[in-house]
């Protein structure tokens, strides 16, 4: 789904203290390479597309006064274009070939960077040549980004998925959140049955319909809807199948409640109707306006599923990256880029406590704002703990129909809830996402 952080989740409070295009004949995209970004004295002016004032563009102005220090003569212009018309943007520059109206650098949805690139590679620089050590960044980020082993894209917005939950409800039921550190399922099923019948409130809740959970679920094995040539994988895909027999088994249980709106998904928690949810790491910044519960959370990472393998206890839910256009100043943005986004944790120190922003970028996970207890958390470093968390993510292959089989997924898991054989359920997705392809 891609919850482009939720407007809905507000920015998080901090202590103060802390369809394929042409491609070339090898099957690589044919999309810039650009030239190699030195260290020579800069000058220029660089135009930026992304979309959220208080998150990601103050990001990038705060990312464009550190980078002025060094390189007074380098101006940073950032044009506010929301997601959806950005992408729209993109689709039209790309069909009319008229690549010279795009930006240095825009912004892109993790879930949606591979479709694009695939799609329209002529919109694109790689990063082969900026200098960027990708390695500091998680795999299973910059997987989102990568095509035939190629980067296209520079991870930003963190979408590291969390546990959270309500320390004094596990406590009237004889748990603390160690019991749910590290475990299966099953485990976790047979501790909210204990949770729902001493206290009366499900551990989980989420919007009837939405595929987010069984997504999170399959990524944290290692699991995608389609292989890596991106045909679809859907049918007896052994992962899918586990994942949503554990999503049925929640909600026939009661351990999950199903709601119809993000709104009032939103509301279980914060109203106490519900003692957790799991999501991306952006969700703190929702579990945070219900004033009266700070102190009452803690964070911990996901269950596993049980009898698959490469199954872990880590996965994501959203999240951004940013490109370097085809039109670009490469030289210019790369090293832009690289001095901020990959190289500065003066950057992310500064941006957390006012916008929640959480790095991707594995160095900056070791400041000291980082390691700060949080005391809505209970005292938990949370924000260290995630940049953990995100290391451990396994990469997920998206490709470029992500949404056509999220969605076909999204109609099989409502009719399996309801009565219809999982696997001639997942069939019909299949088909449903082939003939899109078609």
């Amino acid at each position: 789904m891609n919850k482009l952080r939720k407007i809905a989740s507000l920015a998080l409070v901090v202590p103060l203290s802390i369809a394929l295009a042409a491609c070339s004949g090898s099957g690589t995209p044919n999309a810039t390479d650009g030239t190699n970004a030195s260290s020579a004295t800069k000058s220029g002016t660089l135009t930026v597309w992304c979309w959220d004032p208080t998150f990601n563009i103050y990001a990038m102005n705060e990312a464009a006064k550190i980078y002025a220090k060094d390189h007074p003569d380098v101006k940073v212009e950032v044009s506010e274009v929301p997601w959806d018309d950005l992408q729209t943007k993109l689709t039209t520059l790309a069909q009319s070939k008229e690549t010279e109206q795009l930006p240095d650098i825009f912004l892109m949805q993790n879930n949606a960077f591979q479709k694009n690139v695939i799609n329209y590679p002529d919109l694109f620089s790689d990063y082969s040549k900026s200098g960027i050590d990708f390695s500091q960044f998680p795999a299973g980020v910059t997987a989102y980004s990568t095509v035939d082993g190629t980067n296209f894209g520079l991870p930003f917005d963190n979408g590291t998925a969390i546990t959270a939950l309500r320390t004094d409800v596990l406590s009237e039921a004889g748990f603390t959140v160690d019991d749910f550190t590290d475990i299966t399922w099953s485990d976790f099923l047979a501790k909210g049955k204990q949770v729902l019948a001493k206290t009366k409130k499900p551990l989980l809740s989420g919007q009837a319909g939405s595929s987010d959970m069984i997504m999170m679920m399959l990524q944290s094995a290692g699991a995608s809807l389609f292989d890596e040539q991106g045909n679809p994988t859907i049918s007896g895909n052994e992962a899918l199948l586990k994942s949503i027999d554990v999503y049925k088994e929640l909600v026939k249980s009661g351990v999950f409640v199903q709601v119809n709106s993000w709104d009032e998904y939103i509301g279980t928690f914060v109203n106490s109707a519900v003692a957790g949810t799991i999501n991306g790491v952006w969700i703190m910044g929702s579990i945070q306006t219900a004033k009266d519960q700070s102190g009452k959370w803690q964070i911990t990472n996901l269950p596993k599923l049980d009898g698959v393998a490469g199954a872990t206890n880590y996965s994501a839910n959203g999240g951004s990256s940013w490109a370097i256009s085809s039109n670009a100043d490469y030289d210019l943005a790369a090293d832009f880029l690289k001095s901020t986004f990959a190289g500065s944790t003066e950057l992310f120190d500064t941006i957390l406590p006012s916008s929640g922003a959480l790095a991707t970028w594995l160095p900056a996970g070791k400041s000291s704002v980082y390691a700060a207890p949080h005391e809505f958390f209970g005292g938990q470093p949370v924000f260290s703990k995630v940049i953990e968390f995100s290391s451990q993510v396994p990469k997920n292959n998206t490709g470029a129909y992500y949404y056509e089989g999220r969605d076909a997924v999204s109609a099989a898991i409502t009719k399996i809830l309801n009565g219809t054989d999982p696997n001639a359920a997942l069939d019909e997705a299949q088909k449903t996402v082939e003939f899109a392809m078609k």
